[in-house]
């Protein structure tokens, strides 16, 4: 069966560049798009790209369904931040307005207060409330493979001394945080915790560390949950989280391997250059390896 008569892809669009780069990672391969945009999230220029397109609010997961079985997309996928914080907001629960479907799919936190909010719990929820209704989401990298981040050095210099023992230290903080289902990102500074991820975001993890570590020179570590599903949620860094190291003095940035998107490439690497940034991508079953690294040390 070719692409075309594979039918649409239906994308639920979230913010940032990389709904829009799977969007035309899509289209490169034949198949339509069908995208629900989250209203204050995804780009405009999601129109212009996809097939056919819908504004939702954060509620509006009925809308959303109805739109993709509208199109006749059994498949689906998702891409983009949802910033959770807003879920929190002053009159949240009136200002998402969250329609039937969506309260169906969320009973346990909306209606008995039963079930938490991590995000894997959340997330997971939708990708099941959809498989009920036919439709199956699938890994964004299932499109556009070619983002997921390669093993080795990407920028700068090969990290020693201290920057070895810190990497691997945040490594194990990190993936606890992951396993926890709190975060993905920490920032140490010898093989000191100065600041972990949760509701607010890489960013303001990394500018939190900056602001309690004046000296600067400290590392960000950011990988996948050890229970990541790759459907949803999956780390992803670009020069925007570059450009916030930069501004908070950080100047490592650890990632995992096959298991991180890397947005916009060579731009990450200019500007990685520019600022003397150092970039690496491991894997956990090679963490070993740095060992008697540390010993020569």
């Amino acid at each position: 069966m070719n692409s075309s008569q594979q039918g649409p892809v239906a994308l639920l669009a979230g913010w940032g560049n990389l709904p829009i780069i799977v969007a035309e990672a899509i289209k490169r391969s034949g198949r339509g798009v069908i995208c629900a945009a989250v209203k204050d999230h995804a780009d405009p220029v999601l129109e212009e790209i996809c097939d056919a397109t819908t504004w939702v609010g954060l509620g509006q997961l009925g809308k959303v369904k109805r739109h993709f079985q509208r199109h006749h997309a059994t498949q689906a996928t998702m891409a983009g931040k949802i910033h959770k914080v807003r879920l929190f907001d002053r009159g949240a629960m009136w200002k998402h307005r969250p329609d039937w479907f969506c309260i169906r799919t969320f009973a346990p936190q909306m209606i008995w207060g039963s079930g938490d909010r991590k995000d894997d719990t959340l997330l997971m929820a939708i990708v099941r409330g959809f498989a009920n209704q036919g439709i199956t989401f699938l890994p964004a990298t299932d499109f556009a493979p070619e983002l997921l981040v390669k093993f080795g050095m990407i920028a700068g210099a090969e990290p020693r001394g201290k920057q070895l023992r810190d990497i691997e230290f945040g490594w194990e903080m990190a993936k606890e945080l992951g396993r926890l289902d709190i975060g993905q990102s920490v920032a140490v500074k010898n093989q000191a915790v100065l600041a972990l991820e949760a509701i607010e975001g890489t960013d303001a993890c990394i500018r939190r560390a900056g602001q309690l570590c004046k000296q600067g020179d400290f590392t960000v570590v950011k990988v996948a949950k050890p229970q990541q599903d790759m459907r949803f949620d999956v780390p992803t860094i670009g020069v925007g989280t570059l450009q916030t190291m930069v501004e908070a003095g950080a100047t490592t940035l650890v990632l995992e391997a096959e298991k991180t998107i890397l947005l916009d490439e060579p731009a990450v690497l200019e500007f990685a250059k520019t600022h003397r940034l150092t970039i690496l991508a491991v894997k956990e079953d090679c963490l070993a390896d740095l060992a008697p690294t540390l010993e020569a040390a």
